[in-house]
């Protein structure tokens, strides 16, 4: 590389760094004068790369946003967070669109690669091992994210055709709350106007999306992150449970976290002091109950079963296990 092409390609580093970077301080960076900084920008120009000119006492150069992506200059470190990010994020579930998108990514920035960086990343790669299998997720059309994510930045109104569970497509209109990851999966949270009621619907399955005229508001305190933890520890299933355990919240989470139980404190009968010891309801939804009791144990804390009394008796039983695996020689 020749010395001229290799300023120019630091110039660039330098812009993409951010802010207005004066000529003089780019001259001095790379070791020219201020004429020759300005042919320099000149030549990014005609590659297309939108450098902006700010005026003033304290203008310079900086870069503005252009039609297409232009070159990215990474630093080693730089290099590999992208890397490690792309395979982190595919191992989660939360690469968006063609899978392929993550994986041609991944390969231009390893092309690029001086070898001991892509030595660093290999050693990486090959000591880094995973405690969950891989998931099979399907991904959402990146144009859809887009668009549902503008809808959420300007509060626009959303049409979109969707499709359920069971392959039933529909037309509906959405105003969005917010966008939320949640274990491989994307969400959006929002009203449904048509029937006024609030909707968790899958971005995966969203087909189509498109704004509408107008605005709406959104009630205050709305956190789109709980409403979708909500919506799985209170969704249809078989069993309504409903338990007191007496610990923090933070004992109590650890087995039975957020997407699974809804905790509140009951509230001290009258005429009475407060109990000095914290008590929490748990209430809970599932298929079924034969997980539930190994998980009461492991929290290690007194619990009193409300519902339903097919729990009582399923906790019972691995109790009298557990005692006649105590006792036995």
């Amino acid at each position: 590389m020749s010395r001229p092409t290799g300023r120019v390609l630091t110039l660039l580093e330098l812009l993409q760094s951010g802010g207005i970077r004066p000529v003089a301080e780019l001259a001095d960076r790379l070791g020219v004068d201020g004429r020759t900084v300005r042919r320099y920008v000149g030549q990014l120009i005609d590659l297309d790369v939108p450098v902006e000119t700010v005026r003033g006492r304290y203008g310079g150069y900086r870069l503005a946003p252009g039609h297409r992506l232009p070159p990215l200059m990474l630093s080693d470190d730089e290099a590999l967070a992208v890397l490690l990010g792309l395979v982190a994020g595919s191992r989660a579930g939360l690469t968006t669109a063609a899978g392929t998108a993550g994986e041609t990514a991944a390969a231009k920035v390893r092309r690029v690669l001086p070898r001991h960086v892509a030595r660093r990343l290999d050693t990486v790669l090959e000591s880094l091992a995973f405690t969950s299998a891989p998931g099979e997720f399907t991904t959402p059309d990146a144009e859809v994210l887009l668009t549902v994510a503008d809808a959420v930045r300007h509060r626009r109104p959303l049409s979109i055709g969707y499709r359920d569970r069971h392959g039933r497509r529909s037309e509906r209109t959405l105003h969005t709350y917010g966008i939320v990851a949640h274990a491989g999966r994307w969400y959006v949270t929002g009203r449904d106007p048509g029937i006024e009621e609030d909707r968790t619907l899958r971005l995966d399955r969203i087909e189509s999306a498109r704004s509408l005229p107008g605005t709406f508001g959104i009630p205050a305190g709305t956190d789109p992150a709980q409403r979708v933890l909500d919506g799985f520890a209170t969704a249809e299933y078989r069993y309504e449970v409903a338990l007191r355990i007496h610990g923090t919240v933070e004992q109590i989470r650890a087995g039975l976290p957020a997407s699974v139980a809804r905790l509140t404190e009951p509230a001290p009968a009258k005429d009475t002091d407060a109990p000095a010891e914290r008590w929490l309801r748990a209430e809970l939804r599932v298929a079924d109950l034969d997980w539930l009791p190994a998980v009461l144990a492991s929290l290690d804390r007194p619990f009193v079963i409300e519902r339903p009394a097919e729990l009582r008796d399923l906790v019972t039983a691995l109790a009298d296990r557990l005692t006649s695996c105590a006792r036995s020689a």
